[in-house]
């Protein structure tokens, strides 16, 4: 590789879109795991594998393909987890995971089952996202009850950056908020830790309520929110990527890294519009090293997780809550407004908004995967209904 020939954008352009993927929905994945029943050693130790993996996977991807290929954590598959009304402990949540990454290999496996999986609808897939992240963003607006100025500085921070520097807006958010709780001196002592990142191992335990509950549900939302996406992403840019093996590999990624936390690792939806693009490289057919510089910087990251979380976890909860509300309302403004784009599926897109939004569990199972049968139920009644007056 020529150093020279590398323009300095290709390195700036990896180093953004790191620094947002991460600063901006790190506080997400903290949430998370600790909804699981994950001890502050544990988050550390998730968010470090996710790191990893984000780093390893995706320079191996980028080196064999010759494209830029950006990996990331599900911010959506996230705020599932962290939305679970099942809390089954962190082994079995570690099982539910593991279940996803094997249904996300066999998809990368069996071209027809990838075939298959394009079809599902999008405003069902997209209404139970919105359903999932709804209470994180009615969350944000609950703080102000608790800390008016937090979450009323925070608000208007967020929508005066998305104004004038929208790609920055959540690394903004994220300085003032940890500038303001400093300065209150709201940052309890940091919990004791190491100052490099770590990997600890769980056993896994394996519950078929969970798998129910949090894996399928997890599966589908990384498959249609991040990794379809990903692919479109990907061919804007002018590329032709393979589906098969990049569903393979984040697959078999996940499925490896899983014990130690890594939930979800798969292709990017958002940052990885600033590495594929001529902004990056001008060159398409070396713009696969901006992929590379991606990676490096996300090993940092992976270096030195243990501390940004430590920082996190100090912070009050209501500080997290308001952070974590903020990072999803981009993703909820597009998933409602994907529910409702396809005009013959708004009513069953409504009903799953509904049902998942709702939070009930039936039979010990989340209302994620209910959301999800009560469209699928609604969209197939349609279509049998439907048949008779077409025969007619």
């Amino acid at each position: 590789m020529n150093a020279r020939a590398i323009p300095a954008s290709s390195w700036t352009s990896a180093l953004i879109a790191a620094l947002v993927g991460f600063g901006g929905t790190v506080a997400l994945i903290v949430q998370a795991v600790q909804a699981m029943g994950g001890t502050p050693h544990q988050v550390a130790s998730a968010v470090t594998a996710l790191c990893v993996g984000i780093a390893v996977t995706g320079a191996a991807l980028s080196l064999s393909l010759k494209m830029p290929i950006v990996l990331a954590w599900s911010m959506p598959g996230a705020a599932l987890v962290g939305a679970s009304t099942l809390h089954p402990g962190w082994p079995i949540a570690i099982g539910a995971f593991m279940a996803a990454a094997v249904m996300m290999i066999v998809l990368g496996l069996v071209p027809a089952l990838g075939r298959l999986a394009a079809r599902i609808p999008a405003s069902v897939a997209s209404a139970m996202l919105a359903g999932v992240l709804l209470p994180f963003c009615l969350a944000l607006f609950r703080t102000l009850e608790s800390d008016v100025v937090l979450a009323g500085v925070l608000i208007l921070v967020f929508i005066a950056a998305r104004q004038r520097f929208p790609l920055y807006a959540l690394l903004i958010v994220l300085g003032v908020a940890v500038a303001l709780v400093f300065a209150r001196g709201d940052v309890a002592g940091m919990p004791a830790g190491t100052l490099f990142g770590t990997l600890a191992p769980t056993a896994p335990e394996f519950s078929s309520r969970a798998i129910i509950g949090i894996g399928i549900p997890l599966f589908l939302v990384t498959l249609v929110s991040q990794n379809l996406p990903g692919l479109v992403v990907l061919r804007s840019s002018g590329y032709a990527p393979p589906p098969q093996p990049l569903l393979l590999f984040t697959g078999l990624t996940t499925l490896l890294l899983a014990p130690f936390g890594a939930y979800s690792v798969n292709l990017s939806a958002i940052t990885a519009a600033i590495c594929t693009g001529a902004d990056a490289h001008p060159d398409p057919a070396r713009r696969w090293t901006v992929g590379l510089f991606y990676a490096g910087f996300y090993l940092l990251l992976a270096l030195f997780s243990a501390p940004l979380v430590s920082l996190f976890l100090a912070m009050p909860m209501t500080t997290i809550a308001a952070i974590t509300g903020i990072a999803l309302i981009g993703p909820l403004a597009a998933a409602l407004g994907n529910m409702m784009t396809a005009a013959d599926d708004r009513e069953a897109a409504i009903l799953t908004f509904a049902a998942t939004a709702s939070g009930m569990s039936l039979f010990g199972i989340g209302s994620a995967f209910w959301g999800l049968v009560v469209g699928f139920t609604a969209i197939a009644a349609r279509a049998w209904l439907a048949r008779p007056k077409a025969a007619m």
